[in-house]
């Protein structure tokens, strides 16, 4: 009964990971929203990157 099982180890990573990320939001709002800003530009980024290369392939 003592053992963990992989699924069992999954919920615990990903209840910890929520748990984290929750504390992280609470205990320093600014540091947070300038990480999910940092995050929403990169993928801006990414998705104008693609988007050039696309159009010059044609």
């Amino acid at each position: 009964m003592g053992v963990v099982t992989a699924v069992q180890g999954k919920k615990i990573l990903k209840w910890s990971a929520i748990g984290l990320v929750a504390f992280y939001l609470l205990s320093r709002p600014t540091d947070a929203a300038q990480t999910v800003q940092g995050a929403v530009n990169g993928v801006v980024k990414a998705a104008d990157s693609m988007a050039q290369f696309f159009a010059r392939l044609t």
